[in-house]
C-alpha cells in the first residue's frame, strides 16, 4: 500500500535562467482499478452494508465476516449502499437458517431491507447483489445473529435402590434445567438463597447430561438428606447481552414429591353410537406437586361439540368424525409425565361391495355350470370385526350344505368380508343373492347388496365409442370422455391419467364413474394427455380389469415472443421485426395482421409455420410508432407488440460524484455538479443537445398550491454536445440554487429525430468536503525558494473522472526559484488510479493544442487567471479514478 500523500518535484533552475522543456513520466499512486466496458466511466458495482436497526452490537468476527447482533423482537434494518454507473440495481437475499425458512424465496428488490419483529429462524447470513450489466455483480453480506433466551423448564427425577439388603433404601434426586438460548446460557443453581457449585459436598453434583434437546444443567443430589429437602432455583442468563434479562424457575422439593399417576372411567377402546352423549373421566391418583390434567385429541383438535371440566371430557351428539385417539395426560415436572389413551370408536357402516370370483383353479373368467364360483360381501364399518353378514337366496335365508360355504377373512380380500361358495355350479344354483350386513343391537342401519346369478352373468367388456378415442375441445370449455361397459352386472369405472405420476383435474389419483362418463367443467390446457378407463375390482367380476384409453386434446390460443419490444433506430435505416409463436394447440400460425398505430397493413400471407415477420424499410417520423402482429391458430388470437422509433435513450445520471455540492455561504446559495452518461448513444442519430429542466421539489408537501407553484416555475435551458461516445462522463452546474431546498432535475437528450428518453432525479443539498480529504484527489503545487519555502496551490481535481485521460493547462507567474510539486492524495480505501503523463514546462503563454478523439478538457480548478511570463503549460494529461470510501 503505497503512502496516502505522494510527492513528485522537481526544479526548474535560478531566477532568469533559461528553462528547459523537461518530460515527467509516471507518477502512478495505485488506489482502485478502473474498469472499461468499450470507454469511459462505466464502472461495475460496488456495495457495503451497513445498519440502520435496532442492533445490540456488530462486530467483525473476522476479516471476511461481519456480524449483526439482534434481539427476538426487535426491528431488523440493513442498508445496502453501491456505487457504479449505470446505477446498480439491489437484490436481498438470504441462506436459510432454517429448513421452514422460506426468506430465500421472496427476495427484496431494494436498497433497503427491514424486518418487523424478527425472530430467531429470520437468522442467518443475509447477502446484498449488487448488479448494473458492467463486470461482474457485486455481492456483499452480512449474518445475523438473533438473540434470545425462553423461560427455562426444571423436571425432577428420583431413583431409589435397596443398600445392604432391605434395611434402607437411598434416594437421588435428579433436578434436570433446560432452556433454549441465543449465545449459550449460562446456569446458575441455588437452595434458597445459597449458590450451589459442583461438589461443594459429598451430596451435591452438577454436570451436563449428553444428547439432550437445548441446553441442560443437571443438579444431583445424593444419598438424599434432610437438608436436602428445599426449595431449588434454577436461574439462567445470557449475560445482559441484548438487554436481555435473567430468566428463573423454583421448585420446592419434600419428602412427598412424588410423579403423577392417571386411572381412566372408561376402557382403553370405547365403541358409542352416533347421537350419544359421552363422559371420559381422568382421576388423579397420584403426584405431587398437584399435577395438571390435559386432554388431546389425535389427529386433530379436540372436536367443537366437546367440553373440559377438570378431568372430565364430555362430548355431545358425537359424530363419526369424532373417532379417534384421545390422550389424557398429567405434568407436575416430576418423573415421566402419566399418560392414558382412550381409542374412540363410533359405529358406522358404508360403501357395500360385491365380488363374483369363478373357479380359480382352472382359471376361469367366465360362470360355468360345473365349476367352483364364490360370491364376496364387504361393508366399510367401525368396529369393522363387529359386523355380522347374512346370506339370502331368492329372498329366502341360504341353506347351507356340503356344496354352499360360508368363509370369512379370505386373505385375498379385504379384511372381515364374508364369501359364499358354492361347489360345483348347477342349473338349481342360479337366482337372486343378498348379502345383509348388521350391528346386533345397535341403532345402526343395515347394508345390503344383491348379486344376480344366471346364465346371463356374464364377465364385462370395455371400449370407446366410435369416433370418440380423440376428443378435442377448446380451453374454458366443458369435455366428456366416454367409455362403454357390457357385461351382466355391469362394474363401475375407474379413470385416470396414463402419466401415473400426474393427478386427475379433480386432484385425485382416479375417479370413480357408474356410466362410464368422465366429465371435465372448463379444461385446462394442462389437462391434455391420455386418460385411461377400467372395470373397477368390486361390484363386479373378480378378474384382470379390462381397459381402453382416450386422448383429450384442449386447444388454446398461441403464446407469443415478444410481448414488447422497444426497437431502436438511426434514420433511414430498416428494421424487421419478428413476433413469434412459442406454444400454441394448433401450433401453426393461421394468420398473422399487423396494424400501425392502429391502421391495418397489407402483408402477404405468412408462409412460416410459427412466426411472421414485417420489415420497416426506412425509419423515419412517419415510420416511428407502436406496431402490433396479431397471430391466430383458429383457436385464438395473441398479439407482439413493438415500440419504432428513432429516439434517444434516456441519459444515465451519474451518482458517485464526488462532493458534488459548491456553495456561497454569503449568499445561502448552492451550485451543483450534475454528471452523467448516455445510454447506448449509438443506437440511433447522433446526440445534438440536452434538454435541461430544473424545478423546486415539493413531494414531501401536501400543498396543493406549493404542487402548482413548482409546475409553473420550471427553468429550462439547453446543453449543446460536441460529440457523444459511449461512457463519456458529461457535466453540467446548476448555479443559484437555494440552501437548504431540494430539486427536481430533468435532462432529456434530443437529436434530429426529436426529444429522446427523459430521465429525472432529486438533487439534495450537502455539504461541500474540503479537500485534500478522503475522497482521493490530484493537486499541483508551485514552491518558491526564499527565506522559507512557501507551496501554493495552482491547481486541483478530484473524485471520480472515470477510466480516461484528461488534459490541463495551468499558467504560473513564479517571483523566482521554484519547484512544481504534484501531490497525489488516496481515499481512505484501497481502491484508486492517479497517473499523469507528457509534462511540459514552456516560457510563455500556454498554447491551446487540439485535443484528441478520446480526451475531454478538464479546467483548471483554482480559478488563477492566464498570467503573462514564465508559465507552466501543456499539455497536462492525467488519469484520476477515485471511488468515495
Amino acid at each position: 500500500m503505497l503512502p496516502g500523500l505522494l510527492w513528485l518535484l522537481f526544479f526548474a533552475g535560478d531566477e532568469g535562467a533559461a528553462l528547459k522543456m523537461e518530460m515527467i513520466c509516471v507518477l502512478f499512486l495505485s488506489l482502485v482499478p478502473a474498469y472499461s466496458r468499450g470507454q469511459g466511466v462505466y464502472a461495475p458495482a460496488q456495495a457495503q452494508i451497513i445498519h440502520a436497526g435496532q442492533a445490540c452490537v456488530v462486530k467483525e468476527d473476522n476479516i471476511s465476516e461481519r456480524v449483526y447482533t439482534i434481539r427476538e423482537g426487535d426491528t431488523l434494518v440493513l442498508q445496502c449502499l453501491v456505487t457504479g454507473h449505470p446505477r446498480p440495481q439491489v437484490r436481498w437475499t438470504k441462506t436459510a437458517g432454517s429448513a421452514s425458512d422460506k426468506f430465500q424465496e421472496t427476495s427484496v428488490l431494494n436498497e433497503t431491507l427491514r424486518i418487523e419483529k424478527i425472530q430467531r429462524l429470520q437468522g442467518g447470513r443475509y447477502y446484498c447483489k449488487a448488479e448494473n450489466g458492467v463486470g461482474v455483480p457485486a455481492i456483499k453480506s452480512i449474518r445475523v445473529d438473533v438473540q434470545y433466551l425462553d423461560e427455562p423448564v426444571l423436571t425432577v427425577h428420583q431413583t431409589i435402590s435397596d443398600v445392604r439388603g432391605s434395611f434402607y433404601q437411598e434416594k437421588t434426586v435428579f433436578l434436570r434445567c433446560t432452556v433454549n438460548s441465543n449465545p449459550p446460557a449460562r446456569f446458575i443453581w441455588k437452595r434458597g438463597a445459597e449458590t450451589l457449585s459442583h461438589s461443594q459436598d459429598n451430596g451435591v453434583d452438577i454436570y451436563e447430561p449428553l444428547y439432550t434437546q437445548g441446553e441442560t444443567k443437571v443438579l444431583k443430589l445424593k444419598n438424599l438428606r434432610p437438608q436436602d429437602y428445599a426449595s431449588y432455583t434454577c436461574q439462567v442468563s445470557v449475560r445482559n447481552v441484548c438487554s436481555i434479562p435473567d430468566k428463573s424457575i423454583t421448585f420446592q422439593l419434600t419428602n412427598t414429591t412424588a410423579p403423577p399417576a392417571l386411572k381412566l372411567s372408561v376402557n382403553e377402546t370405547l365403541v358409542v353410537n352416533p347421537g350419544d352423549n359421552i363422559t371420559m373421566q381422568c382421576s388423579l391418583t397420584g403426584g405431587d406437586p398437584q399435577p395438571e390434567v390435559l386432554w388431546s385429541h389425535s389427529p386433530g383438535l379436540l372436536p367443537p361439540n366437546s367440553l373440559v371440566q377438570g378431568g372430565n371430557l364430555t362430548i355431545w351428539r358425537i359424530r363419526v368424525e369424532d373417532s379417534g385417539y384421545y390422550n389424557c395426560t398429567a405434568i407436575n415436572n416430576v418423573g415421566n409425565p402419566a399418560k392414558k389413551t382412550v381409542n374412540l370408536l363410533v359405529r358406522s357402516m358404508k360403501n357395500a361391495t360385491f365380488q363374483i370370483t369363478p373357479d380359480v383353479i382352472k382359471e376361469s373368467e367366465t360362470i360355468q355350470l360345473g365349476q367352483d364360483l364364490k360370491l364376496s360381501c364387504h361393508v366399510d364399518a367401525v368396529p369393522q370385526e363387529k359386523v355380522v353378514y347374512s346370506w339370502y337366496k331368492n329372498g329366502k335365508p341360504a341353506r347351507f350344505s356340503d356344496r354352499l360355504l360360508i368363509t370369512r377373512n379370505d386373505p385375498e380380500l379385504p379384511p372381515v368380508t364374508c364369501s359364499l361358495e358354492i361347489i360345483d355350479l348347477r342349473f338349481s344354483d342360479y337366482g337372486t343373492y343378498l348379502c345383509v350386513a348388521t350391528f346386533q343391537g345397535a341403532p345402526i342401519p343395515d347394508l345390503s347388496v344383491e348379486v344376480n346369478i344366471s346364465s346371463e352373468t356374464v364377465p364385462p367388456t370395455i371400449s370407446v365409442p366410435k369416433g370418440q378415442s380423440t376428443i378435442t375441445v377448446r380451453e374454458g370449455s366443458r369435455a366428456e370422455l366416454q367409455c362403454e361397459v357390457r357385461g351382466k352386472p355391469k362394474p363401475p369405472i375407474i379413470w385416470s391419467r396414463v402419466d401415473k405420476e400426474t393427478p386427475m383435474p379433480s386432484g385425485t389419483m382416479a375417479v370413480e364413474t357408474y356410466d362410464g362418463k368422465l366429465h371435465l367443467e372448463s379444461v385446462s390446457r394442462e389437462m391434455s394427455g391420455t386418460y385411461k378407463c377400467q372395470t373397477a375390482r368390486y361390484n363386479g367380476f373378480n378378474i384382470r380389469p379390462r381397459e381402453a384409453l382416450v386422448q383429450l386434446n384442449v386447444q388454446f390460443p398461441p403464446v407469443v415472443e415478444p410481448a414488447f419490444q422497444d426497437v431502436r433506430q438511426g434514420m433511414g435505416r430498416s428494421v424487421t421485426l419478428r413476433c413469434t409463436m412459442l406454444k400454441g394447440s394448433p401450433m401453426k400460425v393461421a394468420t398473422s395482421v399487423w396494424r400501425f398505430n392502429g391502421t391495418l397493413l397489407a402483408q402477404p400471407p405468412a408462409e412460416q409455420q410459427d412466426y411472421s415477420e414485417l420489415k420497416v424499410d426506412s425509419v423515419s417520423r412517419e415510420t416511428s410508432g407502436s406496431y402490433e402482429c396479431s397471430i391466430s391458430n383458429d383457436v385464438g388470437v395473441s398479439a407482439c407488440l413493438f415500440q419504432v422509433s428513432a429516439k434517444a435513450y434516456s441519459p444515465e445520471f451519474y451518482y458517485d460524484t464526488p462532493n458534488p455540492t459548491l456553495s456561497q455561504k454569503q449568499s445561502k446559495n448552492y451550485s451543483y455538479i450534475l454528471q452523467w452518461t448516455q445510454k447506448e448513444p449509438d443506437a440511433v442519430d447522433p446526440i445534438l443537445k440536452y434538454r435541461l429542466e430544473v424545478r423546486q421539489d415539493f413531494h414531501d408537501t401536501v400543498d396543493s398550491l406549493f404542487m402548482q407553484l413548482a409546475q409553473r416555475n420550471i427553468i429550462q435551458t439547453f446543453i449543446p454536445v460536441q460529440k457523444m461516445e459511449k461512457g463519456l462522463l458529461l457535466e453540467h452546474i446548476l448555479p443559484n440554487l437555494k440552501v437548504p431546498q431540494s430539486y427536481e432535475v430533468r435532462l432529456t437528450p434530443i437529436t434530429s429525430f426529436g426529444a429522446g428518453d427523459m430521465a429525472a432525479r432529486i438533487i439534495r443539498y450537502m455539504e461541500p468536503i474540503n479537500y485534500p480529504s478522503p475522497t482521493g484527489s490530484l493537486n499541483l503545487l508551485v514552491r518558491v525558494r526564499n527565506k522559507r519555502a512557501i507551496d501554493t496551490q495552482v491547481w486541483s481535481l478530484s473524485g471520480n473522472r472515470g477510466n480516461m485521460w484528461q488534459q490541463a493547462h495551468v499558467p504560473i507567474n513564479p517571483p523566482g526559484p521554484f519547484q512544481i510539486i504534484f501531490e497525489g492524495v488516496r481515499g481512505t480505501s484501497y481502491e484508486g488510479d492517479i497517473a499523469i503523463d507528457d509534462v511540459t514546462l514552456k516560457k510563455g503563454d500556454c498554447p491551446r493544442k487540439p485535443i484528441g478523439p478520446n480526451k475531454a478538457v478538464a479546467l483548471p480548478g483554482s480559478g488563477v487567471p492566464a498570467q503573462h511570463g514564465p508559465c507552466l503549460c501543456g499539455p497536462l494529461t492525467f488519469f484520476l479514478y477515485v471511488l468515495l470510501r
